[in-house]
């Protein structure tokens, strides 16, 4: 059973994706403002990550580097280290996609409603990975899961 702190850690590495994936929610956030509130977790990571230049890659690097390939710390906390980094690294391959392919349709109602959708989707993934933390269990995602074992 994880400590109590590895189970926080676990918590907050979490919020490293979910701050990369608030950039799908622009439409939602302003035709509903209340939707704004799932954005409070995620200020503290974002105000570091600007505070400091290349901030979202040196916290990367930190992560990948401290946490993933450190065999001193415990499996619980490397584990959900590397599935939220993967979970980040899907989420900018997939905004490159919108920002290149997508980006003269980007005011059309099928891209909002895809975005909006991606928005929604990796809001439950979060919320179900922080709650597999909370618990002391490791979240399994399919696919995302496997490449983390096999990378550990």
């Amino acid at each position: 059973m994880p400590s109590k702190g590895a189970r926080i850690l676990g918590i907050i590495l979490y919020m490293i994706p979910w701050t990369d994936s608030l950039t799908f929610g622009n439409h939602l956030f302003i035709k509903y403002p209340f939707t704004q509130i799932i954005q409070l977790p995620a200020i503290p990571i974002i105000l570091i990550e600007r505070s400091i230049p290349f901030g979202s890659l040196l916290l990367f690097l930190a992560i990948f580097l401290g946490l993933v390939r450190n065999s001193k710390i415990s499996y619980f906390l490397r584990f959900n280290a590397l599935q939220s980094l993967l979970i980040n690294i899907g989420i900018i391959i997939v905004s490159f996609i919108f920002e290149i392919i997508f980006s003269p349709f980007s005011n059309s109602l099928i891209i909002r409603t895809f975005s909006s959708t991606f928005l929604i989707s990796l809001f439950s993934v979060i919320v179900y990975c922080v709650w597999s933390c909370t618990q002391g269990n490791e979240p399994n995602l399919p696919g995302i899961s496997q490449a983390t074992k096999m990378q550990l």
